[in-house]
């Protein structure tokens, strides 16, 4: 992006000329990230750059549109420079205290959408959710089942803060209850109540693969969020170890996985008495969600009868 400073831009070459610069620069999606830049920096909606194309930009609007582009070619997500993103058709408040929400976690929602329609409309559905981040699966839940009640706990008490303000947001915090609490403790609050439907969207991304991550995600997201620090799977062998105190026999079981995980967790999770397990694809053909049924009895025991 040239660095004439004292030159007039309007908005239309503003935007043809950005997005020449973060392409040749090697980011994706040049297009969509100086739109939202701009967007922002002007206070307008995406599709008004486009009914503005001849507005000449003041000083001052050019300097807050620089704020943020500078701050994108040093590799900081777009989310967190203008605050927020879209999910599940909502937008949600977004910071260095969450992880961003990925469209491939909407294939997540819309299972747990599908395992609510099991029950009557005027039956409440107890949903725990493990990891609640920025909120939006417990969020997203709420808004479209308006008989769920959610439990939504986290390690974090400042990932907490900024899910409770997407749940105000979206007026759904009556449906929400979120608690700061390690699914590797006793947990023994949780373990008063049986739930419906146990759902995660858990730290996947194994140890040796971190280093490998787009810079994005590994300078400036919450790594407790992305890496179990481990092999990837230490949050799975934990939720399926706390079925039995968790989830009401009948209940549901619906986990997000990662690349090439589906089928290792699906077998852990049928190991333990799932039935009826499931692996969905996201949008991308990639499996995404295994999901299943809480019989109350470990398998060895249902073979027996």
């Amino acid at each position: 992006m040239p660095e004439d400073k004292t030159r007039v831009w309007t908005v239309r070459e503003l935007m043809k000329s950005a997005m020449e610069h973060l392409q040749r620069n090697g980011f994706e999606n040049a297009r969509l990230n100086v739109e939202l830049l701009l967007a922002h920096a002007l206070d307008l909606q995406r599709i008004q750059l486009y009914l503005h194309f001849d507005k000449p930009l003041t000083p001052e609007e050019l300097k807050q549109f620089r704020t943020l582009y500078e701050r994108r070619l040093k590799r900081e997500p777009v989310q967190y420079i203008i605050g927020s993103t879209s999910f599940m058709g909502l937008h949600f408040t977004v910071d260095s205290r969450v992880l961003i929400p990925r469209p491939e976690t909407e294939t997540l929602i819309e299972q747990v959408m599908l395992s609510c329609q099991r029950y009557p409309s005027d039956t409440p559905i107890h949903v725990l959710e493990v990891g609640t981040g920025s909120g939006n699966i417990a969020v997203s839940i709420a808004k479209y089942v308006k008989h769920a009640h959610i439990t939504s706990i986290d390690i974090s008490k400042e990932a907490l803060i900024v899910a409770e303000k997407n749940a105000r947001l979206h007026s759904v915090d009556s449906q929400i209850q979120f608690s700061l609490i390690d699914v590797f403790d006793q947990m023994e609050e949780l373990f008063r109540t049986q739930y419906d439907i146990l759902v995660s969207n858990p730290p996947y991304v194994p140890k040796d693969e971190w280093a490998q991550l787009q810079t994005e995600v590994r300078d400036f997201e919450p790594s407790v969020a992305v890496t179990d620090g481990k092999d990837g799977f230490k949050f799975y062998h934990r939720l399926v170890g706390i079925i039995p105190d968790i989830l009401k026999p009948g209940g549901g079981i619906i986990l997000e996985v990662g690349f090439n995980q589906a089928e290792k967790v699906a077998r852990e999770l049928k190991d333990a008495g799932i039935d009826q397990l499931q692996i969905t694809n996201d949008l991308q053909g990639i499996p995404r969600v295994v999901s299943g049924i809480w019989t109350g009895l470990p398998s060895n025991l249902i073979s027996l009868n």
